[in-house]
C-alpha cells in the first residue's frame, strides 16, 4: 500500500475513533480504552503484527495442524484458522485479562478456535505470571520490572504436541522461547515462526538457541525484523 495513503487512513481512523478494523479478512474490536494505545495505534497503522501475518499467510494451508502459543488479543489465531479451518487451530493465552478481548475478537469473526487460557511450559506445573500494565508486553519471562505477579496453570508442552501432533508452532511469548524451544523432543513439528526476543535475554541465549534448533534439523526458511521461520524436513 502506498505509505501516503496508509498514513491518511490511519489518521481518519484516530479521527473517527474506528471501533472495528478488517485487517486480513479478520476483524478486531478497536473500541477505545479496550486495547493499550499502542496496539490501537499499530491496528490503524495495519502493522500489528506485520511480520507474523506476512510469513504465516506465506506458511499455511487449508488443513494444516496449527498451535499458537501466546495468542495476544486472538488476531494471529483468526488468521491462522481461517486459512486451516476452526479444528485445526489451538491457542494458548497465559494473561486472564486477555480473555475477553480474545473471545469477544472471536465472536466478532464468527469464528472459535480452541482457546486455553493457559500458559505453555516445560514441566507443566503452576507458574509465576509476569502481568504488566500493557497487557501486550506480559510474560512469563521475569523482565525485572514492576509487573504484577499473578500464578497461572500451565501445559507441559510436551503434553500439547502429544496432544494436537501439530504441523506449525506459532510463538510469541516475551522471552520464554529460550526454554520452551530447548526441550529434546518437538514431535512432528515441521514449521516454527517464532517471534525471538535478544532485547529481553540477550544475544547470547538466541544464538544458542539458534545452534539447538539446527542441531535438531530445523533451518531458518525466512525472517523479517525479529520473527524467524524455522522448518525442518521430515
Amino acid at each position: 500500500m502506498n505509505k501516503f495513503l496508509q498514513r491518511m487512513k490511519a489518521r481518519w481512523r484516530r479521527l473517527t475513533n474506528v471501533s472495528i478494523m478488517e485487517i486480513e479478512g479478520v476483524k478486531i474490536d478497536t473500541t477505545a480504552g479496550k486495547l493499550p494505545r499502542l496496539v490501537r495505534s499499530a491496528l490503524f497503522n495495519e502493522t500489528y503484527e506485520s511480520a507474523e501475518r506476512a510469513l504465516i499467510t506465506s506458511l499455511l494451508k487449508p488443513g494444516m495442524r496449527v498451535v499458537e502459543i501466546g495468542t495476544g488479543i486472538g488476531f494471529i489465531s483468526l488468521i491462522a484458522t481461517r486459512i486451516c479451518g476452526e479444528r485445526n487451530v489451538i491457542s494458548y493465552e497465559a494473561n486472564p485479562s486477555l480473555e475477553h478481548i480474545i473471545r469477544g475478537n472471536f465472536a466478532l469473526n464468527g469464528l472459535e478456535p480452541t482457546l486455553n487460557m493457559k500458559a505453555v511450559t516445560v514441566s507443566g506445573e503452576p507458574i509465576t505470571f509476569f502481568r504488566s500494565d500493557n497487557i501486550i508486553s506480559s510474560s512469563l519471562y521475569d523482565r525485572q520490572r514492576q509487573d504484577e505477579k499473578i500464578l497461572v496453570e500451565s501445559d507441559a508442552l510436551r503434553d500439547v504436541l502429544m496432544r494436537h501432533d501439530p504441523d506449525v508452532i506459532i510463538m510469541d511469548v516475551e522471552g520464554a522461547e529460550i526454554d520452551l524451544l530447548a526441550v529434546e523432543d518437538l514431535g512432528n513439528v515441521r514449521h516454527m515462526i517464532v517471534e525471538l526476543h535478544p532485547h529481553i535475554v540477550g544475544e547470547d541465549k538466541i544464538d544458542a538457541l539458534y545452534s539447538v534448533l539446527e542441531a535438531r534439523g530445523f533451518r531458518v526458511r525466512a525472517k523479517i525484523h525479529k520473527t524467524v521461520h524455522f522448518a525442518r524436513s521430515m
